[in-house]
Parts: C-alpha cells; sequence; structure tokens
C-alpha cells in the first residue's frame, strides 16, 4: 500500500513506465512516481533528500558512497544489477555509413578525425550515457565539445539523427530496439542501429544491438540497470518494487523490452499439436 517517488535515469524511461504499470495493476493500492532524469541528478536524490525510496541507475553504489550511508544512516542500501543494457550508434536512415571500430568512435569523439559529423548525446552532463562513454571509450579522458552536440533527451536524440543526415546519435537500446513497440518501429523508418566491431570475437566481425550479442558481450557497448533502495531491508514499497524487478514478471518485462534479464530462464521441450480437435 502506499506511494513512493523514485528517480529514474531518463534512458530507462520506456521500460520502467511498463515495469511500473504492471505492478500498479497487480497491487492497486500502490502508486509509484517515477521522475525521470539525468542520471548524476538521480544520485542527488538518493543522498539528499530524504522522501527518495529508491533509484533506478546504471551503476552502483561505490565504496566511498557505502561508508557515507553507513555513518549517516547506519545502514547501505541495497543494490544490484537487474538487467543488462546496450548503448546504441544510430545513423540516419539514408546514411551508409554503418559500420564503427571502438577506435574510430574514440577518435571521432575526441575530433580527430571526421570532424564534419556530429555526434549527439541526451545532454553533455550528468547522464549516465555520457559517463560510460567517458569511463568506457575515452578511459576519463574528455571528448572535444566542437564535435559533441546536447539533445535534450533520448527522444531528442533520435530526432536530431532523423532530420540530420550526417550525425550519430547515442541511446539506450530500449528507445529503439523494440520491434513489438509502434512509436520504436515508426523512429526506425527514419533513423537505424549501426555495426559496432565485435572486439572479443575470433574474425572481428561488425555486430549489431540484439539481445544475444548483448547477453554475450559480443556487442561490446554493454552497461547493467541497477536498482539502489533506501529502506534498510524493511518491507517497504520500494523493497517491494525491487523484488518485483528482480523476479520472473519483472524479469519478462525486461525480456520484452529487448534489455537482457539477469534471471535466468529455463527452457523446456515441448509438444504442439499440429491439428485442433474437432469438438
Amino acid at each position: 500500500k502506499g506511494t513512493i517517488h523514485i528517480s529514474v535515469d531518463e534512458s530507462f524511461r520506456p521500460v520502467i513506465d511498463e515495469q511500473i504499470k504492471m505492478y500498479e495493476t497487480s497491487y492497486p493500492e500502490t502508486k509509484i512516481i517515477a521522475h525521470y532524469k539525468p542520471e548524476a541528478d538521480c544520485l542527488k536524490d538518493l543522498f539528499r533528500d530524504s522522501s527518495n525510496r529508491m533509484v533506478i541507475v546504471t551503476r552502483g553504489l561505490n565504496e566511498k558512497e557505502q561508508r557515507f550511508f553507513k555513518d549517516s544512516l547506519q545502514y547501505v542500501p541495497a543494490w544490484n544489477v537487474v538487467a543488462l543494457d546496450a548503448v546504441v550508434l544510430l545513423v540516419n536512415a539514408k546514411s551508409n555509413d554503418t559500420l564503427f571500430t571502438l577506435k574510430r568512435l574514440q577518435e571521432q569523439l575526441q575530433g580527430k578525425i571526421n570532424r564534419q559529423q556530429e555526434i549527439v548525446f541526451d545532454g553533455l552532463n550528468a547522464t549516465s550515457t555520457v559517463r560510460f562513454v567517458m569511463d568506457s571509450l575515452l578511459k576519463g579522458g574528455k571528448f572535444d565539445t566542437t564535435v559533441v552536440r546536447a539533445a535534450p533527451n533520448s527522444e531528442g536524440v533520435i530526432d536530431y539523427v532523423a532530420s540530420h543526415p550526417n550525425a550519430i546519435g547515442l541511446v539506450g537500446i530500449n528507445w529503439i530496439g523494440n520491434p513489438e513497440d509502434s512509436a520504436q518501429v515508426s523512429n526506425l523508418q527514419r533513423v537505424k542501429m549501426a555495426y559496432v566491431q565485435c572486439t572479443i570475437c575470433p574474425d572481428s566481425p561488425y555486430v549489431k544491438p540484439m539481445q544475444q550479442s548483448i547477453e554475450t558481450k559480443r556487442y561490446p557497448l554493454v552497461r547493467g540497470l541497477f536498482y539502489i533502495v533506501k529502506e534498510n531491508y524493511t518491507l517497504g514499497l520500494g523493497t517491494g518494487f525491487m523484488s518485483f524487478l528482480k523476479y520472473e514478471r519483472g524479469q519478462l518485462i525486461f525480456r520484452r523490452a529487448y534489455l537482457v534479464p539477469v534471471m535466468q530462464f529455463g527452457v523446456r521441450n515441448i509438444k504442439i499439436n499440429e491439428k485442433i480437435p474437432e469438438n
């Protein structure tokens, strides 16, 4: 029962909207109000907003943050990964430039090559996509701000790439990778997903971000989706929603949204009757 406010990385709005919708349908006396914002702002809410019970972001707590909570609250909030996500490279639907190596992407972000191509993020500061690129691709370095453009959010990235034939955009896969979502299918008529070279494959193929390539890390731009719950392991609404995300129904929603669930689902052989009985 009850109402809680949570802060969620804007990169995951489509799938978290679905999770909340199903949770509230299952438990009609609950209300989860999600505030979608850049990842750094979500973490600020966790530390500074006493009413905030939960954040959903792309990392867990580091040692310094865990010590802070231990000292201030006498406990460390529960956190863990619940799904795997991919950062997708988008190009205009008319573009033939669809093959990227990590080295090429790194050099373009640093302004060393292809300076005529704009690279569009969902914001230049505080977003999880920017942090992922700086940590994983630039190894803590900075990109050249003269070749990088900021859109207000993930939808803005898609719109910009759709209207600028020479632009490259970066978004989370749950904004563009679900072939059962009519809005995303419509967007894939305006933009398309690029292929990135697999760095762990013997023949170094170029790989598209799909569930199988994300799970096996053949697609190299993979990140985790984490919950952090500030409820001291009590049976609060935040803990209840966390459990929903972790277990079967929540994990199936992640899989349906074309992220990769962390729960391993069993596969059984079944026999299907090909003929419908007359009676």
